[in-house]
């Protein structure tokens, strides 16, 4: 996620420097197709590319608000987990009586679901939820496919226990479980985030119509501009493109990138918040933000 105002000139260049070649190459091909072969035939009429621009400003806007759609429900997903975690291990330390290693087991094994769901929505090997778990759960959960879902069915069963054991009296086992089912619940909608493709026609023809722009708007300017046409038609060609791709940079939220929602940093706090409140001596540190931009 990034955290500075303004972005440099030079970063949005460095994403976009290759689709810059390539359309100050369809400018140059526009400019010297219209100087040599169409310029005394006939003439681009100007309202092709005024309609066209105008049509594309619609459709990038439509695709960019989609885009911020998913970003943002993601970013409140882990934002209902932060508290929800942390109400879920308040509650175990303080409603759950003489227990007290069963409490830490099951907080731990929490930070173990997180960093295992992180692990999952960003498509990467992470064994840091291994420390978390003990040999018993590990062995269940290799059983599994996903692991993120298997350690919820395992703490389940350790709440129905602490239940039966008269660790917790049924108004508390209740409001616990629903604690349970919010995880769930925010799991499956990350799941379903990540697993549902942006469709793929508008972006592929929102590229299509952007180049046929930037030639077109060539091709007619080149009437008057001459050589500065090339110019002018991959200044405003960069502010399509750049607009276009910075929305798709939000498509998907999980990604590990400067535009993603911030997992790491989200994981590591809930991380923190809990072994403090287990009073544990060994606390991580923050994730820290890489070079003062962008966290991940």
């Amino acid at each position: 996620m990034l955290l500075i105002q303004n972005i440099r000139l030079s970063r949005i260049l460095r994403n976009t420097w290759h689709v810059d070649l390539i359309m100050i190459a369809s400018c140059t091909a526009a400019y010297f197709v219209r100087e040599y072969l169409i310029a005394h035939h006939f003439s681009i009429p100007s309202i092709i590319p005024t309609v066209l621009g105008t049509a594309i400003a619609f459709f990038i806007g439509f695709n960019n608000n989609q885009a911020y759609d998913r970003w943002w429900e993601a970013r409140k997903i882990w934002g209902a987990l932060v508290n929800d975690s942390r109400s879920f291990a308040r509650a175990l330390i303080n409603y759950v009586d003489e227990d007290e290693e069963s409490v830490k087991r099951m907080i731990c094994r929490h930070i173990a679901f997180l960093y295992a769901l992180k692990a999952s929505l960003r498509g990467t090997v992470d064994e840091i939820y291994t420390k978390y778990l003990s040999e018993a759960d590990l062995k269940e959960i290799k059983k599994h496919n996903n692991a993120h879902n298997a350690i919820l069915n395992i703490q389940s069963r350790d709440l129905q226990k602490l239940s039966k054991a008269n660790a917790i009296d049924g108004f508390r086992f209740i409001e616990i479980n629903e604690m349970l089912t919010r995880f769930s619940d925010s799991m499956g909608m990350s799941e379903r985030i990540k697993n549902t493709i942006f469709p793929t026609t508008y972006t592929y023809l929102t590229k299509v119509f952007i180049w046929l722009f930037v030639v077109t708007f060539t091709l007619v300017i080149s009437q008057d501009a001459g050589p500065a046409a090339i110019f002018l038609g991959w200044l405003i060609g960069f502010v399509f493109v750049s607009t276009q791709i910075n929305g798709m940079s939000l498509v998907n939220p999980f990604e590990n990138n400067s535009a993603g929602v911030p997992l790491n940093q989200i994981t590591r706090t809930i991380e923190i918040n809990l072994l403090q409140m287990l009073e544990e001596d060994e606390i991580p540190e923050p994730v820290k933000p890489i070079n003062d931009e962008y966290i991940l």
